[in-house]
Formats: C-alpha cells, sequence, structure tokens
C-alpha cells in the first residue's frame, strides 16, 4: 500500500429482514470497534439485495431496520458514514466500469454464486452473477484500504483486489486504487446455525430455532438456546476435542465471544459440566448483550424520520468522496 494513502475502512451488510446474532458477532460487534481507530464507511448494501426479487415496501422497511440495527448496537453516525448503497449513484457507475476490467473466467471461479443459484443458474439473475463486481465497486469508489470480511467473502475481496490491480494496470495509472487489505477477526468471523453446526446461521433458514434474533425477547433466547442442538458428551477441556463436535463448538464459540472471553479460557471454566447446564449460562450471556440491542431497535423503528436522517447525513459525505473519485475514474478511463 502506497505510503501516503489514508487509512480507511468500508463494509456493507444487506437489508434483508431482522438482523441476527451472526450479523453482531460477525459484524457489528466488529464495526464498532473498528469506528474507535479508524475512519469507517458503513453502507447498507440495498442494490446487493435486489439480485433476488424483493417486495418494494418490504424493502424499504428492511433498509431502515438495517440502519436501526447498525444504531442500536453502537455504530456512531457522526464518526462514521452510515448510508443506503443506491443512494449513492457512484457505485452504479463505477460497477459498470469494473465489469469491462473484470474476466468472465474470475466470475466463474465465485463459489458464492454457484451455492446461491444452485441448480438452476439459468434462472439467476445477471445481477447475482455479476455481484462480486458491484462489491469491488462499493470498496474501490472510496479507495478504501481496509474491509472486514468473514470467511464466506474473502474470495470477493481477493477478486477485488484483482480488479483493482488491473484497472491500474490497463490504464496505467499507478497505484489510482489501493489495494484493499482484509480485516478478518480472529476470535470469530462465523457464527452457526443452532439447529446445523456446519451451516451458517442465516434469516434464510426456515426454523426460527436455528438463530437469535436481535430482537428476541428474553423469553425467546432462553427457548431457542434450550432447543439448541448440542451432544450427549460432556464439555472437554481441550479445543481439539471440539474436532468433530460442530455444534458444541459453536455455543462454545457463541458464550467466548459474548463474555469478551477465549475458547481456552471457557473450557478451563467448564470443562466437565454438561451442556444443559452450560446453556442456562450461555442464555444469561446472551440475554444481558442482545436485549439492549433489541430495545433500541424497536425504539428506533418507531422514529422513521429520525432514520432517515441519519442516512440522508451519512449519502451527502459519501457522494462528496464518490463524486471526486468517480470524476477521476472517468477521466482516466477517457470519458469526456
Amino acid at each position: 500500500m502506497n505510503k501516503n494513502t489514508k487509512t480507511l475502512v468500508f463494509s456493507g451488510v444487506q437489508p434483508t429482514g431482522n438482523l441476527h446474532l451472526g450479523n453482531y458477532l460477525g459484524a457489528m460487534k466488529n464495526f464498532v470497534d473498528l469506528q474507535k481507530k479508524m475512519e469507517c464507511i458503513y453502507c447498507v448494501v440495498d442494490l446487493h439485495a435486489i439480485t433476488v426479487f424483493q417486495d418494494p415496501q418490504e424493502l424499504k422497511k428492511n433498509i431502515l431496520d438495517t440502519t436501526a440495527g447498525f444504531v442500536a448496537c453502537g455504530l456512531d453516525f457522526k464518526k462514521s458514514i452510515i448510508f443506503n448503497q443506491s443512494s449513492v449513484s457512484g457505485h452504479s457507475e463505477l460497477a459498470w466500469i469494473l465489469n469491462c476490467v473484470s474476466r468472465v473466467g474470475w466470475m466463474n471461479r465465485m463459489t458464492q454464486f454457484k451455492e446461491k443459484a444452485g441448480k438452476n443458474k439459468e434462472n439467476a439473475s445477471v445481477g447475482l452473477y455479476v455481484y462480486p463486481n458491484l462489491m469491488a465497486a462499493d470498496i474501490l469508489l472510496y479507495k478504501a484500504t481496509h474491509v472486514p470480511v468473514g470467511d464466506d467473502q474473502k474470495q470477493h475481496l481477493e477478486l477485488a483486489r484483482d480488479i483493482a490491480q488491473k484497472f491500474n494496470n490497463d490504464f496505467k495509472a499507478n497505484n489510482f486504487f489501493p489495494i484493499p487489505e482484509p480485516l478478518i477477526q480472529k476470535k470469530l468471523s462465523r457464527v452457526m446455525s443452532l439447529r446445523d453446526g456446519t451451516k451458517k446461521m442465516s434469516k434464510s433458514e426456515e426454523s426460527d430455532y436455528s438463530r437469535i434474533d436481535l430482537q428476541d425477547s428474553e423469553d425467546e433466547i432462553n427457548k431457542k438456546i434450550k432447543k439448541a442442538k448440542t451432544d450427549s458428551s460432556p464439555i472437554p477441556d481441550k479445543v481439539e476435542d471440539l474436532k468433530n463436535r460442530p455444534e458444541a463448538l459453536n455455543l462454545l464459540n457463541i458464550y467466548s465471544f459474548v463474555t469478551n472471553t477465549t475458547v481456552e479460557k471457557t473450557l478451563e471454566n467448564m470443562a466437565g459440566k454438561d451442556f444443559s447446564k452450560f446453556k442456562n449460562e450461555l442464555s444469561d450471556a446472551l440475554v444481558a448483550t442482545i436485549c439492549p440491542i433489541g430495545k433500541k431497535i424497536k425504539k428506533l423503528k418507531n422514529d422513521n424520520k429520525y432514520l432517515l436522517e441519519i442516512l440522508r447525513e451519512g449519502t451527502n459525505k459519501a457522494n462528496v468522496i464518490a463524486k471526486k473519485n468517480i470524476g477521476k475514474v472517468k477521466e482516466i478511463v477517457g470519458f469526456i
């Protein structure tokens, strides 16, 4: 990275319904920590959301709900830029230019498209196919230097790095786009389903018991943790002994992250206990962390005017950076 490049973090969250524990532990908690140390831009990525059909009224509601989630989790819109992606036209403009830089072979290697499109990929939208180019545009539009990513987004960030390098080389624009670095959480990058420890916690899973939503009540959290899948063996004293116990590992990971400790320390304290006893402690820890956030989200959702003001303020700030950078991109490409 060029020594003169200003450090800047960019990340986005899709507005696809209720935020859950996986969003909080895998992204939001980290976002809040990062804003204390670096300049940050956090985006509600509504353009990404429409790669699969969204009911328009539901999408509007989800954009505001996700914004409420950002603020309730501790993001400070006076410190970080918070806005929705579609309100800054530079994202779409740069995405098209990068569509012409990126290669079809690169797209064909993207594993997430194969997973999301499934067997009927001929029927998937073109948007879903080129979604990683839009993600690259999101990052490069602000010349972001760092991107917090989970395991499932590493490949997309690698692509953004390749596109930045190719653009710089093709147009002999030395170091115009910085090559963005990943920020990978060391302690926990994936929160798994409470019903299947081999699958990521997701809003799309049918059973409500597969996830803890940030707006869940104390009773709902207690019920979901009680029903969370485990095994009959007691808690071991070594991490290696959890290798073939994905559900057990997931619950211990969640507890460790919520209580700001390590899995090793948790095992030290919990070794030999049955999961029925451990689940009570996990429920208490989750209630103490999640319920205050849920209350804030519900309060914020009743004030659409305030949420829209936050997004407008963020859009204005984001547009200042985006217009300057997209103007320079057009100049480099040869547009008049």
